[in-house]
């Protein structure tokens, strides 16, 4: 889509009230890209989508589209005039209108009879239904006029705020494909809102993950994944064991045996072990640390282990293959991927444990 926009969001502050639900919030979206804001319930997201789209007002910060602040000190240009596009949670669609009706609806009134209805309902493989009424579509057609009603005007932004939240599982993935495949044809700049990580995960060129009201990070999955900023990060976005060791350098004695470290550091860390890393062998191999299965989750492409060291907290190991132990057998476990992540003891707000002459893991 021609003339998509970049997003610049700086310092933004809302409250509700005594309730501050964006504090000094920092964004930046590139033209045509997509960023999933991934988050806890009552993070502050859907504060942030609607505060770029207008429908809030800022108590402080800036608000850029493209070349233009639409939101500051002293400004606040009104939604229709910021060529933004928004899908809402529950589709907001108009009953008593029909699809194409309810697609001409953002429009100046003489094109809502012309040619660029037809044209979005195409893009989203509705042709022919724009007579229909949208309660005599299934959840999948109507989500597609929704975004269809969004995409008329030609916005440089696109705004989705959980689109495919209601929408039945199978159903979710099949549409959530076909939107990413559109979102990418068009090129347009998006921003979506979601608590599902593999959602933000499959569609996002980066992820902003936010808690307490702030982006605590903003990366491409990839480097989400391997290098969360904080533990709470570590353990929100995938599936993470955060266990307890003392680092010496480039190492750490943990329950599982020394495990090497991105960045050296010295003392009591909290270090992040993803299930898929954790090797499990035979006992009596002795190439891990002794422990017990507890649990076995069978998924058919691969197979959860819940695992609990002798002395130790139980953990959680992943392994490609059917199962090959089951509940009660005993297991040597050791951690088999690249050097981890660690994190200054107590983990679950701490910064990650580095050399003093050396950053930070960051964001990208």
């Amino acid at each position: 889509m021609n003339g998509s926009s970049a997003i610049t969001v700086t310092g933004a502050a809302k409250s509700f009230g005594a309730l501050a639900v964006l504090r000094d919030v920092d964004l930046r979206v590139a033209p045509g890209s997509i960023v999933a804001l991934l988050g806890p319930s009552g993070c502050g997201k859907t504060t942030l989508l609607r505060s770029i789209a207008g429908l809030e007002r800022l108590a402080g910060g800036e608000v850029r589209i493209g070349d233009r602040t639409v939101s500051g000190p002293g400004v606040h240009v009104p939604p229709e005039r910021r060529r933004v596009g928004m899908v809402f949670q529950d589709w907001a669609l108009f009953p008593h209108l029909t699809v194409a009706q309810n697609v001409g609806y953002g429009l100046p009134r003489p094109d809502r009879r012309g040619p660029r209805v037809a044209e979005a309902l195409a893009l989203v493989g509705l042709d022919g239904l724009g007579g229909r009424s949208p309660g005599t579509l299934s959840g999948g057609q109507q989500q597609r006029v929704a975004l269809a009603r969004a995409l008329a005007p030609a916005p440089g932004v696109l705004l989705l705020d959980e689109p495919f939240s209601n929408l039945d599982t199978s159903l979710r993935v099949q549409v959530r494909t076909e939107v990413h495949q559109l979102l990418a044809s068009l090129g347009v700049t998006t921003v979506f809102v979601t608590h599902d990580q593999e959602e933000a995960f499959v569609l996002g060129d980066e992820v902003a993950v936010m808690h307490g009201g702030r982006i605590v990070q903003q990366a491409t999955p990839a480097e989400l994944y391997a290098r969360p900023a904080t533990s709470w990060v570590a353990t929100f976005v995938g599936d993470a064991n955060l266990v307890t060791g003392t680092a010496a350098g480039a190492s750490a004695t943990t329950p599982v045996g020394p495990v090497a470290l991105e960045r050296p550091v010295e003392g009591d860390v909290d270090v992040v072990l993803r299930p898929e890393e954790l090797r499990l062998v035979p006992l009596a191999d002795g190439a891990g640390a002794p422990a017990t299965v507890e649990l076995c989750e069978f998924y058919g492409h691969d197979t959860v282990y819940l695992v609990r060291p002798d002395g130790g907290e139980p953990l959680r190991a992943r392994a490609g293959s059917a199962p090959r132990y089951a509940r009660g057998d005993r297991v040597g476990i050791a951690y088999g991927g690249p050097p981890a992540i660690a994190y200054a003891a107590p983990g679950p707000v701490a910064s990650p444990a580095v050399a003093p002459a050396e950053p930070a893991p960051t964001s990208a």
